[in-house]
């Protein structure tokens, strides 16, 4: 057993597997071939940890990524007990790679095709909000995953184009091309007025109007709504779906939610229209 065993992380241990997981999730991102037991194994000389222990840091560093709406490695799932040092030096390393933003404004689809695109069940709204450190609140704060997701202009139209490619696809491969030509991308050939993004049908002609939110990072990412997309949704619930795309940079997943949204989402104010 090795002799740092059981013992906290030191900071040099941290460094070290910190900038080895981003060094393997970059790789990842951008096709590169990864062998995580060649990895573990450099960091196992490197650091003196277990196999075991060395895999569960990773599954720590994970949970950081997700809390900052980021891509994380595949197969390690996030296990959100991590150290404050932790998640500084997440931090950190994405300040100093210039991650934070490159990571999240990625607009690349992969080798996705929005005729593959499957929506899945939508997260499901605890009744208790989890507490979190408040200097790691603080960290978040800096990075606002839904502020940040909200201002990147090119993977928000990015995500829309996909959706309506996806919803023509979805009704021709239904038998009802008549209505795949009436889709309609209205916030490109309107402006963001209306209220959603794009105007699709059901299978029986009846509207859809698609307002979508897309994020690199995992199903859980907050997003950012405006009063007059939850206005339209309250006033058409019949018509209205909130479509939440995840994970887009590399195989786009998707949920709808249809109003009354706070059956499924926890509303907070964060901006207040000041007047004279």
């Amino acid at each position: 057993m090795p002799e740092n065993a059981g013992t906290p992380w030191s900071r040099p241990e941290i460094e070290a597997i910190v900038a080895d997981y981003l060094a393997m999730l970059q790789a990842e991102l951008t096709g590169g071939a990864i062998v995580k037991a060649e990895h573990n194994r450099a960091l196992q000389a490197l650091t003196g940890r277990s196999r075991s222990s060395i895999e569960y840091k990773h599954q720590n560093i994970s949970a950081v990524m997700s809390e900052f709406g980021l891509p994380f490695i595949r197969g390690y799932k996030p296990a959100r007990n991590y150290q404050r040092a932790l998640f500084e030096a997440v931090d950190a390393h994405l300040r100093a790679l210039g991650l934070h933003d490159s990571l999240a404004n990625t607009a690349s689809m992969g080798v996705a095709s929005p005729s593959d695109l499957v929506y899945q069940p939508a997260p499901i709204l605890s009744d208790k909000q989890k507490k979190i450190d408040p200097d790691i609140h603080t960290i978040i704060r800096r990075f606002d995953p839904a502020v940040r997701d909200a201002r990147a202009r090119a993977l928000g139209e990015a995500g829309e184009a996909f959706v309506f490619q996806a919803e023509q696809n979805w009704l021709s491969s239904n038998g009802r091309d008549d209505l795949a030509a009436k889709v309609r991308w209205v916030a490109k050939e309107d402006g963001d007025g209306a209220g959603f993004d794009i105007l699709s049908f059901s299978r029986r002609g009846r509207e859809r109007w698609l307002e979508v939110k897309t994020t690199n990072g995992p199903p859980s990412t907050p997003f950012w709504i405006s009063e007059n997309e939850r206005r339209v949704s309250e006033h058409n619930p019949d018509a209205f779906r909130l479509t939440r795309l995840f994970d887009f940079s590399r195989q786009p997943g998707a949920f709808r939610l249809k109003p009354p949204l706070t059956n499924h989402l926890r509303l907070l104010p964060s901006q207040y229209r000041a007047t004279f």
